[in-house]
């Protein structure tokens, strides 16, 4: 986006949540033997039985971002992901970021919220490691340059993998959007590239990028799809979704399309399979696994987890509600087909004219009695004032969490359910 305040006049994830390019055959001997679909009976239906807003990891972000010692490190962000690292400490991604320092409150006008200056510096992407719970450092930001001018990255999903099959040596492999400044109503960019990036560890160093996909072929940039607004090991492949999130830009439902590589080899074009609605293709074939319709289909970004045999997958709603509610889908494959969408809820929102977006699930902190971490970002609404309507409240442009129970669904509605639970 060419300024600031383009960058958040957008209601669709900063991850924002994409092909014509034909990738070179593999031997299929050298690849993982195919993933099998669960029958229904061993994967019952899921949805979620309640949530509970996850006041203590919203305020752990609100502390690193107000600490007043912090000059150039993270105060707010969008796009939130997260890797566990093999020594224990959390990778946290996240797409536009603001740097600088929090000041107040109060505000310049006497506002009773925490706030930043106009000159806070604005990069398109940053890191910040989390040590035993407690956010503990920014990597220098933007850690992913700018491929070209007037384009930029967007980190997505990430996972510790092999640097190569069957290597001891584990890296971290980060997913990335590419996307191109353009005019409206490409406020947040057009969709480009997905490429993957290589950090080695344990200094989290960039050692390279790869192109996986290349977009720019395809004429039409609502069909353009970019892959990793989350991912999922099984069975010696990763899973990797995408969307054509271009969709969300021209007023439709966007779909969700799925890609896998055997382990080790994400930053490998070659190795990349398309799911083409009957099969893995070599080149790309790509076809929905879940969308099209008025009533389903996905946001900009989503997230998919795997609860026992069933895989589940979040995202915002369709239609108006999508600014505000979180549902779901399941299925007993990555592939489909998928069920729903479920009952949504809206979690909390600050103040003012602010939209929820990018429900990512975060297995890495953990599923303790069943329980799962989701966090959602927010965005100011209102695009005459964007740039005012962040910095005068840090908290409108921060990852918030939820904590979510699965279970099957009941087969009617339980008597005195609260607002807070839903099937």
């Amino acid at each position: 986006m060419p300024d600031d305040a383009r960058a958040h006049r957008r209601t669709a994830t900063g991850v924002g949540l994409l092909l014509t390019l034909v990738l070179a055959a593999v031997l299929l001997s050298a690849l993982p033997a195919d993933h099998r679909r669960e029958d229904g009976a061993a994967c019952p239906p899921r949805t979620i039985a309640s949530w509970a807003y996850d006041g203590a990891l919203t305020g752990e972000f609100a502390r690193y971002g107000d600490d007043p010692a912090r000059a150039d490190d993270w105060t707010g962000g969008d796009g939130t992901h997260s890797v566990r690292l093999p020594d224990g400490r959390l990778l946290w991604l996240f797409s536009d970021t603001y740097l600088g320092q929090v000041h107040g409150p109060p505000g310049p006008s006497g506002e009773p919220h925490p706030w930043r200056d106009g000159s806070a510096p604005l990069v398109r992407n940053s890191a910040v490691v989390m040590d035993r719970g407690r956010l503990a450092a920014t990597l220098p930001a933007p850690l992913f340059p700018d491929p070209a001018p007037q384009q930029w990255r967007w980190p997505v999903a990430a996972r510790v993998e092999p640097r190569s099959p069957g290597s001891a040596e584990r890296v971290v492999r980060v997913l990335l959007w590419v996307r191109t400044a353009g005019p409206y109503p490409w406020i947040y960019g057009v969709p480009t590239a997905t490429e993957v990036a290589t950090l080695s560890l344990p200094d989290l160093r960039v050692e390279s990028v790869v192109r996986v996909l290349d977009q720019q072929p395809v004429p039409d940039p609502t069909r353009r799809v970019l892959f990793g607004t989350t991912l999922l090991a099984r069975g010696g492949w990763t899973y990797v979704f995408g969307g054509d999130d271009g969709q969300a830009t021209a007023g439709r439902t966007a779909s969700a399309y799925l890609a896998r590589v055997p382990e080790g080899r994400l930053a490998e074009p070659a190795a990349w399979r398309y799911w083409d609605g009957s099969g893995w293709a070599a080149a790309v074939r790509a076809r929905p696994v879940l969308g099209g319709g008025r009533r389903t289909g996905v946001g900009s970004a989503f997230s998919v987890v795997r609860d026992g045999r069933t895989y589940v997958l979040f995202t915002m709603a369709a239609g108006t509600r999508g600014l505000t509610t979180i549902t779901s889908y399941w299925a007993c494959s990555p592939t489909g087909p998928w069920h729903g969408p479920g009952r949504g809820f809206a979690p909390p929102l600050p103040g003012g004219q602010v939209a929820a977006y990018n429900p990512q699930a975060h297995p890495a902190l953990g599923t303790a009695g069943g329980r799962l971490v989701l966090s959602y970002d927010v965005n100011w609404l209102e695009t005459t004032t964007a740039s005012a309507g962040l910095s005068g409240n840090v908290d409108r442009y921060r990852p918030r969490f939820v904590t979510l129970r699965p279970a099957r669904p009941a087969a009617r509605p339980p008597a005195g359910r609260g607002p807070g639970a839903w099937r």
